[in-house]
């Protein structure tokens, strides 16, 4: 007899025991997308040209401020091995001195065994390992001549001194030691940075070095703009200033009080212009010539060495780091910025360039640039920091 169960249709078995076709084709679906959604993590992994401009950026300042911290130290290393070679030059000196007391007291020591004297001792204090002590406790002093009490002295002071320069001898190779260690770890740090920055570039397509290009390039369009509005307000500040300094002589010469003068900084006196224009001639000179970390010329400068070099050119000591620089002229507003002032940059104070007037000025711009003229503004207004008139 036939069987009137009816057959089951395929896939609607309980789940886990059959996986029904649908279902099937629905996990797979989920399967793709969740691959899918897996690998878009990996393509976004990839920075941003804004984002790698701005990282290298970053690098390049960093190395900045580890070049002066690298500057400091070297400069600091440099005064420390100084001294330490003039403390060993007059510990030499002292020691001959030294040698020398002991010889003659030496001669007494011969003279005394050759007539069989028997005091004083001075053979025995030689030996002594502190001859001090030895004083103390054989009362030695009394019983000597006064060419002999001469000759001790001499000989005592001779060792106290020696004594002393070669601890501080000792003691200034210990702080010269940790100050190579300090230069060693900046110059490390800035290799580091640098390397840094090399590597992020190196991974650019010509394509993104191309849109790099262009966008440094609208950069320098905008800067030389802000460099312009710049000049022609300082063109007005200018005139403003000539023209109250007019009015307040026609008032003087007519016995009237001058009440017209002007409320703005007076420009830089003329003994400072002549210091300027040597400092901006020298400056300009070295137009071309490469960047190089930690460098103070003739060849090759960093920032803070170009200033430095170019004001000693006019006859003015900078120290040579730019945090250093910042603090050694007095501050003025950027409007009253003059040709030969400084111009620094960024929050903890790590660039600088030589303003040379209408918003332009010649600096040592990072590694792998050359010295240039180029708009104060080159970074945006936000970047300049200060603007410092030395001498």
């Amino acid at each position: 007899m036939a069987s009137h169960r009816k057959s089951r249709p395929t896939g609607t078995r309980v789940a886990g025991i059959r996986t029904p076709a649908l279902a099937t084709a629905a996990l797979t679906s989920v399967a793709l997308l969740s691959q899918s959604a897996n690998a878009a993590p990996e393509a976004d992994d990839k920075p941003s040209l804004e984002e790698v401009e701005k990282k290298v950026d970053d690098l390049y300042r960093q190395a900045e401020s580890a070049t002066d911290k690298y500057n400091a130290a070297k400069e600091k290393t440099a005064k420390q091995r100084k001294r330490v070679d003039t403390l060993l030059d007059d510990v030499a000196e002292r020691t001959q001195k030294l040698n020398e007391a002991r010889e003659e007291l030496g001669s007494f020591a011969s003279a005394q065994y050759r007539t069989g004297a028997a005091a004083p001792d001075t053979a025995t204090f030689l030996l002594a390992d502190t001859p001090q002590d030895y004083f103390d406790q054989t009362q030695l002093m009394d019983r000597m001549t006064g060419r002999q009490k001469v000759a001790v002295d001499d000989y005592v002071t001779q060792q106290s001194e020696t004594m002393k320069k070669r601890q501080e001898a000792t003691e200034s190779l210990e702080t010269l030691t940790d100050s190579q260690d300090g230069l060693k770890t900046a110059k490390a740090t800035v290799q580091r940075k640098l390397a840094d920055a090399r590597e992020l570039m190196s991974k650019l397509t010509a394509e993104e070095k191309a849109r790099l290009a262009a966008i440094e390039k609208e950069k320098r369009a905008e800067a030389a703009r802000k460099a312009d509005e710049l000049a022609r307000q300082q063109a007005a500040q200018q005139k403003a200033q000539d023209e109250a300094a007019q009015q307040q002589d026609s008032g003087s010469s007519s016995g009237s009080s001058g009440s017209g003068s002007s409320t703005s900084t007076a420009p830089a006196d003329s003994s400072y212009a002549t210091k300027a224009d040597k400092a901006l001639a020298f400056a300009r000179a070295q137009i071309g010539k490469p960047y190089v970390w930690g460098a103070v010329g003739p060849g090759s400068y960093d920032c803070s060495g170009l200033t430095q070099a170019a004001w000693k050119a006019a006859g003015v000591t900078l120290p040579r780091t730019t945090y250093d620089q910042v603090n050694a002229g007095t501050t003025v507003p950027l409007s009253q910025a003059q040709p030969g002032d400084l111009v620094f940059f960024y929050d903890d104070v790590t660039h600088v360039g030589i303003y040379i007037g209408n918003g332009m000025m010649i600096h040592a711009p990072k590694p792998g640039t050359y010295v240039r003229e180029e708009s104060i503004f080159y970074d945006g207004e936000s970047a300049i920091h200060s603007v410092v008139r030395p001498a």
